[in-house]
């Protein structure tokens, strides 16, 4: 039986169809190329991203089925979690503490997983995104302690969720609760959470077959929304408020 290979990537930012994305290991499209501004965001406008170890080359993914919060149906909280917001005085920004949110999220452990894969490279690409105004942090406070958060990539009107990190338990579900929020607000209906795992699960998500993601994909990514920093135009969300959400 002859084995498909992954696309090699030559040095412009191009990528093969999802279509011909390997089905094991599942959605492993191509490997090569690099981390720069112009190949993220023709990966991520394409349904693609990257994910690999130290001491790997750099490999692109486009899993299928795909794992998604729908915006209108929020995040997931359990009715103790609930309860426990109404009481608390954690509030959420964005884009005010970009670097340390990725480093706290590469160096959380994470079950069945030795080291990162946020590796020096992507926290230096992502920083460039960051800085370019496509990747942005959701930040969880109590007072000026950062207790959770997490990071993802906007492009257009979609959101590409890439990790959370809890620094106090429950950080990272006010964080993605919060980032459901104000999403939904925005009239953005979905967020990418890419593969599935049973945490995610259960906090709503929902696995999504990739014609159906990239059918969003194509219409969200080329929304008419600037490139900018988000701490405006988020604001301050007061944990509480999620409570009802």
């Amino acid at each position: 039986m002859t084995h498909r290979m992954p696309a090699l990537l030559g040095p412009e930012p191009v990528f093969p169809p999802v279509e011909l994305a390997l089905r094991e290991p599942d959605g492993l499209l191509a490997v090569g190329g690099d981390l720069s501004i112009p190949r993220l965001l023709a990966a991520y406008r394409h349904g693609i991203f990257p994910w690999y170890s130290a001491g790997q080359p750099i490999l692109w993914w486009s899993p299928d089925p795909r794992m998604v919060f729908l915006t209108e149906d929020g995040v997931r909280l359990s009715s103790k979690f609930r309860r426990e917001l109404r009481r608390s005085a954690w509030s959420v920004r964005a884009d005010t503490r970009f670097a340390e949110v990725i480093e706290a999220c590469a160096k959380t452990p994470r079950p069945g997983q030795r080291g990162t894969w946020i590796v020096p490279a992507m926290r230096k690409a992502y920083g460039a995104l960051h800085d370019a105004g496509h990747a942005h942090s959701v930040e969880v406070f109590d007072g000026d302690r950062l207790v959770g958060g997490l990071y993802g990539v906007a492009v257009g009107a979609m959101f590409f969720a890439e990790s959370m990190y809890s620094g106090e338990s429950g950080g990272s579900k006010v964080a993605l609760a919060a980032l459901a929020h104000r999403l939904r607000e925005w009239g953005w209906p979905l967020i990418d959470a890419q593969v599935e795992n049973d945490h995610l699960v259960r906090m709503g998500a929902r696995t999504m077959a990739r014609e159906a993601f990239m059918r969003v994909v194509g219409s969200q990514a080329s929304a008419d929304e600037a490139p900018a920093s988000w701490t405006e135009r988020f604001g301050t969300l007061e944990a509480a408020t999620l409570s009802a959400a």
